[in-house]
């Protein structure tokens, strides 16, 4: 079945971060609040990243309505470009004047501060059990939540039914028919790749945990970072299998996912783990490519995706504000309001009533399907960006070392800080 469903109306250019110039907290001008307007009005600062060159305008949109139905709540807009987002948010924290909603990225460094709200506390019980509890997970520290889901990606596999059939092969389930398929495609010729396995600097810490944790491993949690463990050496050495086989595109070790997902949206790759974008940029690129999205093969077929979000978080700033906090998400997470803001952008939901409503959606069942099954990397440790580095840098080596070799040299580096 050939698919040609966009996600949304930027969903090609989801990932895209363009700068908007704002100076200082500038969508509405009017109102007062906490810091000196009308009585009995509230003034909320809103700081978000922009997705696209529609995200400002889509914020817009919810404040407009937001505020048609919170009288006396006004709510000032900034947009940053994501390069200069978190030196705006450090620079507005160090000045006392941090913004009472965040859109961005981590948040253990504030939330070890004592600058964000236990997110229960500004969020009602009926939004927040609307979340999928997975992703919840991922948004605490020590059993406490400090920010809500945002928007959501997740990853699951695409497959070239043409190939595929062609080599008298079906879509995987597991590692076994996953090899299987992927040597048969290989096996074409003509420069054909059975599966697309892209072990470069740009994204090799999402493949690794594509193998590493589908075999039952882990990257660790807020407290430890375990690499170099029995538990991740079945992936590893599945990798190699691969690898050895034939089964993949030529050197993988320096293959960057980017261009490699150009090449199977050519046709000339079996099979490639994508993201929710990648049905857009099929439809734009080649829309009469013949193909299916099925979830990631795992080593005994068991559900799992590597999951992504993004956060909102609450700063502690006026207490008298918490009231206007919690009606603000009670209304964007409102499923009539917070699915077409996940759709414009080319994401996927983080709540069940936003799945649900999702769920006609061809092109993104495959992704709603496995998002309570959704796995993190260990964001709140303080040695992941040293993790993420360690595998952009060294998980490469794959295709010539040893795989307990590369598991222990990874360790290494993330211990030496």
């Amino acid at each position: 079945m050939k698919k040609s469903v966009r996600l949304g109306a930027v969903a090609i250019t989801a990932t895209a971060t363009l700068a908007l110039a704002s100076c200082g907290f500038g969508g509405s001008d009017t109102g007062g609040g906490g810091d000196g307007g009308e009585a009995g009005s509230t003034t909320i600062d809103l700081l978000v990243p922009s997705y696209s060159d529609n995200t400002k305008g889509l914020w817009e949109d919810v404040i407009e309505g937001f505020e048609a139905e919170n009288d006396g709540i006004t709510v000032n807009l900034e947009v940053q470009s994501w390069d200069n987002l978190e030196s705006v948010v450090a620079t507005k924290v160090q000045g006392g004047e941090a913004p009472d909603i965040y859109n961005g990225g981590p948040f253990a460094g504030f939330a070890a501060d004592g600058l964000l709200y236990d997110v229960e506390e500004v969020t009602s019980p009926d939004t927040f059990a609307d979340f999928q509890e997975s992703f919840i997970k991922n948004e605490q520290l020590e059993g406490t939540t400090y920010a809500l889901p945002f928007i959501a990606s997740a990853r699951a596999l695409f497959v070239n039914n043409d190939l595929l059939e062609q080599a008298g092969a079906e879509a995987p389930t597991d590692w076994d028919s996953l090899l299987d398929a992927a040597t048969k495609v290989s096996g074409l010729g003509g420069g054909i790749a059975g599966y697309g396995m892209p072990l470069g600097s740009e994204e090799a810490q999402a493949e690794a945990a594509v193998w590493l944790w589908g075999g039952g491993g882990s990257f660790g949690d807020e407290s430890e970072i375990t690499i170099d463990t029995p538990e991740n050496l079945p992936g590893a050495e599945q990798i190699k299998k691969m690898i050895d086989a034939g089964a993949t595109q030529a050197d993988p070790g320096s293959t960057q996912r980017s261009p490699l997902m150009d090449i199977f949206i050519q046709g000339k790759i079996g099979m490639q783990v994508g993201l929710p974008p990648t049905v857009g940029q099929i439809a734009e690129s080649n829309p009469e490519l013949n193909y299916s999205i099925v979830p990631i093969p795992t080593q005994d077929g068991s559900p799992f995706t590597l999951g992504v979000a993004d956060q909102l978080m609450a700063f502690q700033n006026d207490g008298d504000k918490a009231e206007a906090i919690t009606a603000f998400f009670d209304y964007f997470y409102s499923a009539d309001v917070y699915v077409p803001w996940v759709q414009a952008e080319g994401f996927l939901p983080v709540t069940k009533s936003g799945s649900e409503q999702l769920s006609g959606e061809e092109a993104l069942a495959p992704f709603l399907e496995v998002l309570p099954d959704a796995q993190f990397y260990p964001s709140t440790n303080a040695k992941w960006s040293a993790t993420d580095g360690a595998f952009k840098a060294l998980f490469g080596q794959l295709q010539t070392k040893p795989a307990a070799d590369v598991l222990a040299e990874i360790q290494a580096q993330v211990d030496a800080g």
